[in-house]
């Protein structure tokens, strides 16, 4: 099987970059690190590179070259800049994955579920990228203090929702070789039981001072 190039948007962020090492670490994937300044971007590559003890498995883009370059898309951007990014590579986007690790979190309250007017952050993505972009929710219950701790395996499950199989079974793939275990969640339509879910473990990590609590389901082998 061709190994898949998965770019992300963002990665230059504590949680596009936790990801960005797991999945090169895997070896089943081509990783892109993407940001609006493409000199960061690369920068940040050539440091993963070096930690890995590998060469050129991690490239660094300006966002538009990232997303063009890639099969899969994963954006990992505050709810603040979701929009204007999305915009920024709708173009490249057609045709492919988009995999939305976006929270609509409202600064300061962060710990107080926001629903936003598009119903969450995912389904407001696949609205504006309309049916040639097949959208899924991932990841937004995985603490980046995990993800970029490489010597252990985040004790968390991964929900994803969406409503084209295909789509969820990349973002399945994608957290077996980041190291957990991922579930199909159902239909986009649930992705904001999910992203409101981040902000209630934000809550939970200050009220009991843990660091980057997670979400596990039970009873399933």
């Amino acid at each position: 099987m061709a190994e898949k190039t998965v770019a992300i948007i963002g990665g230059t962020g504590h949680q596009g970059q936790g990801l960005a090492l797991r999945w090169a670490k895997s070896g089943r994937y081509r990783v892109i690190i993407g940001s609006r300044d493409a000199a960061k971007a690369q920068t940040v590559a050539e440091s993963f590179n070096r930690r890995l003890e590998v060469a050129h498995r991690i490239e660094g883009m300006h966002n538009t070259e990232a997303a063009a370059a890639a099969e899969i898309v994963v954006l990992t951007v505050p709810y603040s800049a979701h929009t204007e990014t999305l915009e920024s590579i709708r173009a490249q986007l057609k045709g492919k994955v988009l995999v939305d690790v976006t929270v609509p979190l409202r600064p300061p309250r962060v710990s107080q579920v926001y629903i936003p007017p598009g119903g969450s952050a995912t389904a407001e993505a696949q609205a504006l990228l309309g049916e040639e972009v097949r959208v899924v929710c991932a990841f937004q219950n995985v603490s980046a203090t995990h993800l970029n701790d490489l010597d252990e395996a985040p004790e968390c499950d991964v929900l994803v929702c969406g409503d084209d199989p295909g789509a969820k079974a990349e973002a399945i793939a994608l957290a077996e070789a980041a190291g957990m275990r991922g579930l199909d969640a159902g239909p986009l339509q649930n992705a904001v039981v999910v992203e409101g879910l981040t902000a209630i473990l934000i809550g939970i990590n200050k009220r009991y001072r843990a660091d980057g609590a997670g979400i596990k389901i039970t009873g399933i082998p």
